[in-house]
């Protein structure tokens, strides 16, 4: 894992959390097998991959981890031609139209995102009683390649939770090479001052 890298899939912890010392994201997987319906034996493997990458994401702690700028990620498949669409929501600083001048702030107090522990989060109801917020983000959808996808299996089986593994390792490879330039720079970037 690399600084900067958008998602990583933290396999000690995976194979910790497990019952059984393997995996808790197969046993997820297991668990939650009817979230692959309508992927069994599809010629193209974006329904798999968005369903695995789906049960990645969800439990807590998630199979796949993700950079603090990180707040959602999704995949889906693309109606119009059945591509694999990824729609990732950053934290961003404020835009330079805004930081060049501070005119606008009037001595309202405002705040960006609250932080604690390097950790971006939700202002509470108390905070909002006490100051305005403009908390930015960066919204971005972008088409991911399927040539690293595993093919979608042909129905429930013992080869689904590998299947879905494999899935969700092509497509954090994927979004990093999207995503982790632009937190690289997000990252680094000088705050005006």
């Amino acid at each position: 894992m690399g600084e900067h890298d958008a998602f990583w899939i933290d396999h000690g912890h995976d194979r910790e959390l497990a019952t059984d010392g393997s995996s808790h994201y197969a046993e997820h997987v297991r668990r939650n097998i009817a979230a692959f319906e309508g992927s069994w034996g599809d010629i193209a493997p974006v329904t798999f991959a968005c369903a695995a990458w789906r049960l990645a994401i969800t439990p807590s702690p998630p199979y796949v981890r993700r950079h603090r700028r990180v707040l959602s990620a999704a995949c889906d498949r693309n109606p119009w031609d059945g591509t694999l669409t990824a729609h990732i929501l950053l934290v961003s600083p404020l835009p330079a139209q805004l930081t060049t001048s501070r005119e606008w702030w009037r001595d309202r107090g405002w705040r960006e995102w609250p932080q604690t522990f390097g950790q971006y989060l939700e202002p509470t109801d108390q905070d909002l009683t006490r100051a305005p917020f403009l908390r930015t983000t960066l919204l971005i959808d972008a088409p991911v390649p399927l040539h690293a996808l595993p093919p979608a299996p042909d129905g429930p089986s013992e080869s689904v939770p590998d299947t879905a593994r494999l899935a969700v390792a092509a497509l954090a490879r994927e979004l990093n090479a999207l995503i982790s330039p632009i937190i690289q720079r997000l990252e680094t970037a000088q705050t005006p001052g």
